[in-house]
């Protein structure tokens, strides 16, 4: 009589224990500059708004290509680290741009429906990518996400030198239409994959930030 030996199961880690991975920390610097981002929208204070939405876009970028140089990380580190950027994408990209418009339209009934259109489409956006992945395995089916904030921050630029209300219709409509962008049918590379393109957005982040610091200032 023979008696089948159980074998041992890998004991589950804890969660905390993901934060102390390179990548996530790199994840939480940029949900840091989101908070920032919609904490500064909603008191108005849009130009360091801008500055949150970039540095968010940098973090997340650079996130991606430290896991990539990284060696020894397991499935589930890889699988934890996706997970965790997907939840902080929805937040930076979908959220903040909504509360962005909302805060800008001074919270009027007519803005809750561009909101709703961003928030919507970045959900769709993001649950469409987390099915089906990268079309051919290197271009995205839509406008990802972070482009939405590299084109806003920049769009804003406008704010001050065009009429006030002027601006607002241009951010209203661009919001939108960035919305309908994201749940297009078309196909964008994957930007962030590219070290070059890194270095790119690195030299960009630098010039939103000292444009719009020195704006504040």
């Amino acid at each position: 009589m023979t008696i089948d030996k159980a074998e041992p199961q890998e004991l589950q880690p804890s969660i905390l224990s993901y934060v102390k991975d390179l990548p996530n920390l790199c994840s939480l610097a940029g949900l840091a500059c989101t908070i920032l981002a919609i904490y500064f929208s909603i008191l108005g204070v849009f130009y360091a708004t801008m500055i949150g939405m970039i540095w968010a876009v940098a973090f997340d970028w650079a996130d991606g290509l430290i896991a990539r140089r990284m060696k020894g990380r397991t499935g589930n580190d890889r699988a934890f680290g996706g997970q965790l950027d997907v939840v902080i994408d929805i937040v930076s990209y979908g959220v903040t741009p909504a509360i962005l418009l909302l805060s800008y339209g001074k919270f009027a009934p007519i803005f809750l429906v561009g909101a709703f259109l961003m928030l919507a489409a970045s959900a769709i956006r993001l649950s469409y990518f987390s099915t089906f992945g990268l079309a051919g395995g290197s271009k995205y089916t839509g406008l990802a996400l972070d482009n939405n904030s590299i084109i806003l921050v920049f769009i804003f630029l406008l704010e001050g030198v065009v009429n006030q209300g002027i601006f607002t219709v241009i951010l209203y409509i661009s919001g939108v239409g960035l919305a309908a962008l994201n749940v297009s049918e078309i196909k964008t590379p994957k930007l962030s994959g590219n070290p070059v393109n890194v270095y790119i957005l690195a030299t960009y982040t630098l010039l939103i930030t000292g444009i719009y610091g020195w704006k504040l200032l």
